[in-house]
């Protein structure tokens, strides 16, 4: 079934996107304009909620949600929502702002926003579902349309998209997990590094002064405190000079 293999499509993005966000966010909105039947273009969003403490249902949500990434598969599917997000008014912003799924038949017969429909049927958007779910804190639109009025039937529609958004929110939940691995394993490259450095740059101070390790070490660090380096740059600076002397003997 197609949802099935545009599902492990998505999945796969997060080993083959070279690890950015908006990469995976492109290629999603791409796969799902040319797999999902009836679909003309995507539009994925990821937003965050500025007042994410507030649930009282009498609190007005206008303006709340800001965009932190998007991708859409057509460049007027861009502009179309663009402009939603500028008025505060279309069928993505009702969706992230009410936490459901929001069905458009036709733009040029749809009442709800006045000010979203016009610009939206110059673009090419009659019709839309669009679905949203939680992304770790942040919230993930995720929104097939046509350029056809009446062409998406919610009832049909509704559970393969939710299937997609979710492979999606996975997806992006990896490709986090794995990003903080990298930052994790050059951090702890950083760190062996400099430990390397001050050990050999001790040495040096222990052989040349007659210092125990940890003398050395605090000789180092006061070093460091009163030139506003770190101890790790003095023990490099040492060892420089220490190669410099060694060359001229």
């Amino acid at each position: 079934m197609w949802v099935e293999h545009l599902a492990r499509d998505i999945g796969a993005l997060a080993q083959n996107s070279e690890g950015t966000r908006d990469r995976v966010l492109d290629q999603v909105s791409q796969l799902t304009a040319r797999h999902v039947p009836g679909c003309s273009a995507a539009l994925v969003v990821v937003w965050r909620d500025t007042h994410p403490e507030e649930r009282d249902p009498g609190v007005d949500f206008r303006g709340r949600h800001v965009v932190v990434d998007y991708a859409a598969s057509h460049s007027d599917l861009a502009a179309a929502f663009e402009h939603q997000y500028a008025t505060d008014q279309g069928p993505t912003v009702q969706a992230v702002r009410e936490r459901r799924t929001v069905l458009v038949e036709d733009t040029l017969t749809d009442e709800r926003w006045p000010g979203y429909t016009s610009m939206a049927v110059q673009c090419g958007d009659r019709s839309s579902v669009t679905y949203p779910c939680d992304l770790d804190g942040e919230i993930l639109t995720f929104g097939v349309h046509s350029c056809r009025a009446r062409q998406f039937v919610l009832d049909k529609v509704a559970p393969p998209l939710a299937m997609l958004a979710e492979h999606t929110a996975t997806t992006l939940r990896s490709l986090g997990r794995d990003a903080a691995a990298v930052r994790e394993a050059v951090h702890m490259r950083r760190a062996m590094s400099a430990r390397t450095v001050i050990d050999q740059a001790k040495g040096i101070l222990m052989h040349a002064r007659g210092l125990t390790s940890q003398q050395a070490f605090e000789e180092l660090r006061r070093v460091a405190q009163r030139n506003g380096m770190k101890v790790a740059d003095v023990a490099r600076r040492l060892m420089a000079e220490q190669a410099v002397s060694n060359g001229h003997r």
